[in-house]
């Protein structure tokens, strides 16, 4: 392959249309080191350029008149040699002046250098007849399946990846067969086949299917109110919840682009991945490679081994995926069934063969390796340490429950059943009095506590490190930014900021209507007073997310918050959590895939459209699919249902709902309650940061910078459901990649590092989606019953069997509550 000479932003070609750029507003007389403390990605140890390297005066092109060198599609040969000791990159010396600013012209992270091209071509059609045809297909498709499966256990999800990869080869069909006939509409000449299917019709396709694979969150809260509370509901009020929840969140993430998408810093992993691929998938797209295995070709190779293992330990040979090797010896005993368990118990196996079991709480690919560092910490001094001990004491009463779960319990340690609590959709005292409190096990207790010290270390930490950077750039444009990506992005116009307004201001009367109009019992003050709550949260959880890869998990702390608020409620506490949570959640999303369009080079405002629009027709198409399932399948979201329509995560939001909405925190957390020392986590999670935000300051380029206490509670998160294999695996594969292979082989980890999370994921989801309608769906499922299989649901791991077991007709606990 004929290798292209590299190019850059300030490589330009033509020199006629110049103009000066402005110094970005940033301190001159700040300290460079200090001042990226904040910043454990960044490299302090390469060589920086001295103030006086360069006295060159920097100019730029004006918007779409920027000559680049012929598009390659993919990072280029120079990012693949790139050594992390590279000072390509540039900073702001303290004496800097508009004539000796110098501009990035490579990004100063290693891990967007090997996954994003610093060329672009403005030239190439991107609002196609092809991208939106593609892109509504997927968003109908992904949306009806994902929705109709949703429902059902065992279930399985349609992801982006399955739409990134089988787009281009329909693109490139399109590209092929339709007609190039040029037609004028109103002044506008369009054709159906413009030219080649490229790179960035690929991107915005793949962002309308991803924005619309999580499905809606509010038609849970639906079918609650059609299952637990027995509700007839209209078919406007249904679309008019759905589409305020699901669209009122993109207007708080467009107003964020100057804090999440447009800083260097805000590299955003999971964006990486996807970039990664997209380079990869278009850069050799039937090309050959002669010095080196291609990155598709590595791709491929991975995808089909990712493919064809997976049918081990996820069909044939499944104690390979729980690996609970120590329960095997033990079957019986409950000590070692808490211990090392990974249905009921703490995982403390460390291993598994399954790469779904790996990746449950991320891809350990993507995550940085301090990230990882700092929650496997955790992961080791809370539910390894503290979690035994609460339970082998039989603190809380958890010695009568399994060590994990993430069910509630009632006092002869079954499942609580909080129908029997409630008396026409609303929370009957009497009732409870004459059944039982609720009884968390040890690891519910504990994730609660990690939740409350997670919400309160975000908001301190992010005062401290980043409150001037947050300050400085509500002043801040796009041309402010230093970096190759951000100066590329200025060749298209940006969305102007009054079109996120006027999206906000209608999805917010939308909302206003459907909690007046309708029976739901939410006063408006507590509509303001949950997206004010997102808004507040939408930047630190944002910036946690966009350097760390970690998610934190707010919709315990919005569902408490609305039931202090709405005593009694439970309908109002639902719509409460859904306004607040997916407010925040759709912010930080799509804050999440602009970042992708920055590094894709989109237009913004075809982005803008792209995710709206998706957005739009998703919420449209779930409502629909899960009106006419209610209407035609008997007996959905009962446990008898022949065809296994369940409803599980229904069955979880309504048991929530009943628990919070009906009998309240006040009941389990307030002072005097069971669980009422769990809010001293509020008060650890506000002091932590604080010491270790001193230490970094005191000592700069020590590991004590390295220490991130929100990463530390929001990392684990997942427990339970998720138990310590999935974490220990995680942190393993994660030191192997993203700390050895980067550290002693970084040209390989350049190269292929992404490429391999990619592939893996892939393979996965294409063997799970040919695996479960092969084998699992026709005529019950097709299983294999043999030891490998069923030794490990054998064990008192898997039977869920408590330390202390209760005689029949005996129940634990106080004798008395109310």
């Amino acid at each position: 392959m004929e290798t292209k000479p590299y190019s850059s932003a300030t490589n330009v070609v033509a020199l006629q249309n110049l103009r000066a750029r402005g110094v970005p507003d940033v301190p001159e007389d700040v300290d460079f080191l200090m001042e990226h403390l904040n910043d454990p990605n960044f490299d302090y140890y390469a060589t920086l350029p001295s103030p006086t390297s360069s006295t060159t005066e920097v100019h730029e092109l004006e918007p779409k008149k920027i000559a680049m060198s012929e598009y390659s599609g993919g990072a280029s040969d120079f990012d693949v040699e790139s050594r992390i000791e590279s000072t390509r990159y540039s900073t702001a010396s303290r004496t800097a002046t508009p004539s000796t600013f110098e501009y990035d012209d490579e990004s100063p992270y290693p891990e967007v250098r090997a996954a994003v091209a610093s060329i672009d071509d403005p030239t190439m059609h991107v609002n196609t007849f092809r991208m939106w045809a593609l892109g509504i297909f997927y968003t109908i498709v992904i949306s009806a399946l994902n929705q109709f499966f949703s429902m059902r256990y065992p279930s399985i999800i349609i992801t982006a990846i399955i739409a990134q990869l089988t787009a281009l080869p329909l693109g490139k069909g399109m590209e092929r067969f339709l007609p190039t006939t040029r037609f004028s509409t109103m002044g506008y000449t369009w054709s159906f086949n413009p030219g080649p299917f490229n790179i960035k019709e690929h991107v915005l396709i793949t962002v309308m299917a991803n924005v619309v694979v999580s499905g809606a969150y509010a038609t849970d809260i639906i079918a609650t109110q059609k299952v637990f509370y027995n509700q007839t509901l209209t078919t406007s009020y249904q679309l008019c919840l759905v589409l305020s929840t699901q669209l009122i969140g993109f207007s708080m993430g467009g107003l964020l682009r100057r804090f999440l998408v447009w800083p260097s810093s805000m590299i955003w992993p999971g964006a990486l991945v996807t970039s990664a691929l997209f380079n990869t998938l278009h850069k050799s797209y039937g090309k050959p490679e002669s010095r080196h295995i291609s990155r598709e070709k590595f791709f491929c190779i991975a995808l089909a081994c990712s493919f064809v293992w997976y049918w081990v330990p996820g069909y044939l040979w499944t104690g390979l995926s729980v690996f609970n090797w120590v329960c095997w010896i033990a079957p019986n005993n409950v000590a070692v069934n808490a211990l090392f368990g990974t249905s009921t118990g703490l995982g403390m196996g460390i291993l598994t063969f399954d790469w779904s079991m790996v990746s449950y709480v991320g891809s350990p690919l993507v995550t940085p390796w301090w990230s990882e560092a700092n929650t496997v910490v955790a992961l080791v001094i809370c539910f390894w340490i503290i979690t035994p001990i609460l339970y082998f004491t039989n603190t809380w009463f958890t010695g009568y429950l399994p060590i994990s779960s993430y069910l509630t319990f009632d006092n002869t340690g079954l499942s609580y059943n909080s129908s029997r609590v409630v008396s026409n959709a609303a929370f009957d005292v009497a009732q409870y009095e004459a059944y039982s409190p609720v009884f968390m096990t040890a690891t519910m207790a504990v994730a609660y506590g990690v939740a409350f010290a997670a919400f309160s270390s975000v908001v301190v930490h992010t005062f401290l490190w980043y409150r001037r950077d947050i300050i400085r750039r509500f002043k801040s444009s796009l041309r402010d930014e230093r970096d190759v990506h951000s100066r590329l992005m200025q060749a298209y116009p940006e969305v102007p900021q009054w079109w996120y307004v006027i999206l906000g201001l209608v999805m917010l009367l939308l909302l206003f209507v459907t909690v007046e109009i309708f029976p739901t019992d939410l006063p408006i003050w507590a509509v303001c007073a949950a997206l004010a709550l997102a808004a507040l949260l939408a930047i630190p959880v944002g910036m946690l997310q966009a350097i760390t890869n970690q998610q934190i998990a707010l919709n315990v702390m919005f569902e408490m918050i609305g039931a202090y608020l709405l005593p009694g409620k439970p309908v109002a506490v639902m719509i409460f959590k859904a306004s607040a949570y997916m407010g925040t959640n759709q912010a930080v999303g799509f804050a999440g895939d602009l970042k992708l369009g920055h590094y894709m080079k989109i237009p913004p405002r075809l982005m803008f459209t792209a995710q709206v629009l998706a957005a739009f027709l998703s919420s449209i198409v779930v409502t629909l699919v899960q009106d006419w399932m209610f209407a035609n399948i008997v007996d959905i979201c009962t446990p008898t249902q022949p065809q296994f329509f369940t409803c599980p995560s229904t069955s979880t939001f309504g048991s929530a709902s009943l628990l919070w909405g009906s009998i309240g925190p006040h009941r389990l957390f307030s002072p005097g309650a069971m669980y009422s020392p769990l809010l001293w986590f509020f008060a650890v999670g506000a002091f932590l940061p604080i010491p270790f935000y001193y230490l970094a300051r005191r000592f700069p380029l020590s590991y004590w910078r390295y220490i991130n206490i929100p990463v530390f509670f929001a990392g684990i998160g997942a427990m339970p459901p998720a138990t310590g294999i999935n974490f220990a695996s995680w942190a393993i594969v994660g030191f192997i990649f993203q700390w050895f292979m980067r550290r002693y082989h970084f040209r390989w980890w350049m190269r292929y590092n992404y490429i391999l999370s990619a592939g893996l994921d892939a393979g996965v989801g294409l063997s799970l989606i040919v695996i479960f309608f092969l084998l699992q769906m026709p005529k019950g499922g097709i299983t294999l019953n043999w030891w490998g299989n069923t030794a490990w649901q054998n064990t008192a791991d898997a039977l869920g069997t408590p330390l202390y077991v209760m005689p029949p007709g005996q129940t634990f606990g106080p004798s008395t509550w109310s």
